[in-house]
């Protein structure tokens, strides 16, 4: 089981202080928390993409590039690739690049994102979303896999004799994790390719998810990939923790009640009650958590919101010293103690070269002279051999 945290990148208004952070302090707080985050034992940072304020993450790749190069065992993963209004071949390169820098501690979440107006920014039509999320991650799954491409589609021009680069490391693709909170359809292409379903359930009732993930569940046994318990799944959560929850319920409630998405809406305890916002001891935070196995089944990576509404760095990172210390531990071992030993191991890249390669290193594509153009027909790419 992996932990970890994502962040969507707000810069909001501390509403304690008054103050309200630059993008320049932003940054560098982000990186502080990634960092500080391998520092407690977490396996895994997240961040979202954003193209318009508040939000500071629009090129996520550089940033995990960066955060890869200051950590040693840290995997890097993004909250949100959006498939949508990038151009597959640039997810292509760009997160195959990543994968060489990071030396394999990486994924990827694509996803449709949630802000309309983003769409006609990049071109795209946001009554096309679905199709263009399903047709776009067909053009991204071919160009990780084949050396030399030819396909044509709806929504972008063709591509003859080409050949993304670099080349995936070890010739294993970067594994991707489909993310939805309302939409079968991705459900049903995470398990057709039989990739990850991450569900991010934040806002919505646990029933909705369940039947979102059972449905992933039994189109990923219905494709071949494995059994429905073999199915890789992630969740996502919300947590603020103290030492004593009357504590964590005083000191977050400033925060909750001016957060930009559900403030000035239901009271807290009420949120707690419908959501997986955990907000109390660590003991409240570990009991909470657990109970999403009960719901949900075996699954393979927990992610948690902690760095959102406004909350200053120091608070952050007192967060993240109980939930590395305190909490993370507790879910380790009682979650181990209760898996059903058919559940699949997280797909980190040296668990899929075990399952590729087994005993045998790992093929290396080495570029030719020749790259591949229509004229010759040349293949890119030779063996090792």
């Amino acid at each position: 089981m992996q932990f970890g945290i994502f962040s969507v990148s707000d810069i909001t208004r501390d509403p304690v202080s008054g103050e309200t952070p630059s993008e320049a302090e932003r940054i560098d707080a982000i990186v502080q928390i990634a960092e500080k985050a391998e520092e407690v034992g977490l396996d895994v940072f997240a961040i979202g993409e954003h193209h318009n304020p508040p939000f500071f993450s629009s090129a996520p790749s550089t940033l995990l590039a960066h955060i890869a190069a200051r950590t040693e065992r840290l995997i890097v993963s993004t909250a949100t690739t959006l498939i949508t209004t990038n151009d597959p071949v640039r997810i292509a390169e760009e997160y195959a690049m990543l994968q060489h820098l990071s030396k394999g501690r990486m994924d990827l979440m694509l996803g449709r994102g949630n802000t309309a107006p983003v769409y006609p920014w990049f071109g795209a039509d946001i009554r096309q979303s679905l199709p263009l999320a399903l047709e776009n991650y067909n053009l991204l799954h071919r160009l990780w896999r084949e050396d030399v491409v030819d396909w044509e589609g709806k929504f972008r021009t063709p591509l003859q004799g080409f050949t993304s680069t670099p080349r995936p490391l070890d010739d294993l693709p970067p594994f991707v994790w489909h993310g939805s909170i309302r939409t079968p359809e991705i459900a049903e292409q995470a398990a057709f390719y039989g990739d990850g379903f991450f569900a991010n359930n934040i806002f919505w009732p646990k029933e909705h998810y369940m039947r979102l993930i059972k449905f992933y569940r039994q189109r990923y046994a219905h494709y071949g990939h494995g059994t429905e318990k073999q199915a890789i799944v992630g969740l996502g959560g919300q947590a603020y923790i103290a030492k004593r929850s009357q504590d964590a319920l005083k000191e977050f409630r400033p925060y909750f009640n001016e957060a930009p998405v559900y403030g000035h809406g239901p009271k807290m305890e009420d949120f707690m009650e419908m959501t997986p916002l955990s907000v109390g001891s660590p003991q409240q935070v570990i009991d909470k958590t657990l109970t999403f196995r009960e719901h949900f089944g075996d699954y393979q990576r927990q992610m948690f919101l902690m760095d959102h509404a406004g909350l200053p760095l120091k608070m952050v990172l007192n967060q993240l010293d109980l939930l590395g210390e305190e909490v993370v531990p507790v879910l380790r071992k009682e979650i181990e103690a209760r898996q059903d030993p058919e559940t699949a191991k997280p797909p980190t890249h040296a668990v899929r070269l075990k399952e590729k390669y087994g005993d045998q290193p790992a093929r290396q594509p080495k570029p030719n002279a020749n790259r591949g153009d229509n004229v010759t027909g040349g293949s890119p790419y030779q063996d090792t051999e």
